[in-house]
């Protein structure tokens, strides 16, 4: 066991000294032979990184509606290209009305809500911002969506109920009306009318989506049915229910899909004239999309890493060639062919795995721009670090056997009498 040890460690020094050593006689020749494997790893290594962050960040999304949300809308969010678009235009939009029967016949459901949403003006006194979301909600929607809502409170069931012009607004909202004063009390102007600001969301940022609450202000929907038309498609009026616990999505589905059809009267061989959306359609869109780009990045860098790994099997020939000699004297003191071969191909391995972490510190410093100077959060994850150092492994393990086996297999007397 010591003597294996001894060995293993003699391999390694070795194999250690005569990579560097390949790198400063024949500086030229490995660095291009490096680049290759470097922007192998890169390229497929930063593809991951990328989809990696971008997949946290859409499930961060997500897991802010939660994954037992169905929203019930005229546009399906996914459909076949061969379905007549008539037909989904010709769709009536939720209604207020069909919340109120979902909401007395369903079991399966724990809370829904109905909203729409516009575009307008927000003015307080010289201060106004134009283009701000106008969202106009149900008395429920703080149970079915996630809000975050750091000074004053959400809105009372009487305020809900008796549509009183009542506002939360977004944080950058408050901050370019009010600037550092407190906003709560303080009356906005939406619509031409007047509403007291009773609530003030927290500082978030975009998700994946483009949606934030930041810019956004919400208010009562039987407030705004009167300034707002609730059955026009522009203003997307929409109904959002949620599951009760250990209820899966399908069940809720299969119950609020006879309701729908239920409320508006249709005939057995009559086709839905709704969509039942839910946060699933988007995330098998993204796997799809990520599984064709991941392709190309595979790709990409196969292309790059056969190119490296001829160029390091060149070196380990001329490395082979150069050392005959050597080699020939070694294995005149006994050493052993699989000595010889585990010497070059460590050799290869450790070449291979230098152009690999080079990519992987491109990578990172890649990263630390982009969370830093883009605000999005990049992350090379060890897991993608094991992979990247995974496949140096490999393309390196696989370039050198061919040189090192045919080392191996030199005659010692051969290999003295060598010239090189």
């Amino acid at each position: 066991m010591n003597n294996k040890m001894l060995i293993f460690i003699k391999l390694f020094r070795e194999s250690y000294l005569f990579a560097f050593q390949a790198i400063i006689v024949n500086k030229l020749r490995t660095i291009l032979t490096l680049l290759g494997i470097t922007i192998g790893i890169f390229s497929i290594i930063s593809v991951f990184t990328v989809f990696d962050s971008m997949e946290n960040k859409i499930k961060t999304s997500i897991d802010a509606l939660g994954d037992n949300v169905l929203f019930i809308q005229k546009w399906p969010w996914a459909f076949g290209s061969d379905y007549p678009w008539w037909k989904y235009m010709n769709r009536p939009v939720p209604k207020i009305s069909e919340l109120t029967e979902i909401e007395k016949k369903s079991d399966a459901f724990h809370a829904a809500t109905f909203y729409a949403a516009t575009q307008k003006t927000v003015k307080y006194k010289s201060n106004s911002i134009a283009n701000a979301l106008i969202l106009a909600v149900s008395k429920d929607y703080d149970k079915v969506m996630s809000l975050n809502i750091e000074l004053g409170r959400y809105f009372a069931v009487n305020e809900s109920v008796g549509g009183r012009a009542v506002a939360i607004i977004g944080r950058d909202i408050a901050d370019n009306l009010f600037g550092n004063n407190d906003p709560i009390g303080k009356e906005i102007t939406v619509f031409g009318r007047k509403l007291t600001v009773i609530g003030v969301f927290k500082k978030e940022g975009e998700d994946t989506f483009g949606q934030s609450a930041d810019k956004q202000v919400m208010v009562p929907i039987l407030f705004a049915r009167n300034v707002l038309d609730l059955e026009s498609e522009q203003n997307d009026p929409s109904i959002i229910v949620r599951a009760k616990e250990n209820v899966s999505n399908q069940e809720l589905k299969d119950e609020l899909t006879g309701i729908m059809r239920s409320v508006r009267k249709l005939k057995p061989s009559a086709e839905d004239n709704f969509a039942i959306n839910e946060m699933s359609m988007i995330t098998k869109g993204f796997e799809g999309i990520f599984s064709t780009i991941s392709i190309i990045g595979w790709i990409i860098g196969a292309f790059s890493l056969i190119v490296g790994g001829f160029g390091i099997a060149n070196i380990m020939f001329v490395s082979v060639k150069e050392r005959t000699n050597q080699i020939g004297i070694q294995k005149s003191l006994g050493a052993k062919n699989y000595f010889i071969l585990l010497q070059f191909l460590f050799e290869a391995i450790f070449l291979s795995l230098i152009g690999g972490v080079l990519g992987l510190i491109i990578i990172f410093i890649g990263t630390l721009i982009v969370t830093y100077g883009l605000d999005f959060k990049l992350t090379l994850t060890f897991g993608n670090i094991f992979l990247g150092i995974g496949v140096s492994f490999i393309i390196g393990l696989i370039s050198g056997f061919i040189p090192a086996f045919s080392a191996s297999r030199l005659n010692p007397v051969d290999a003295i009498r060598s010239n090189s």
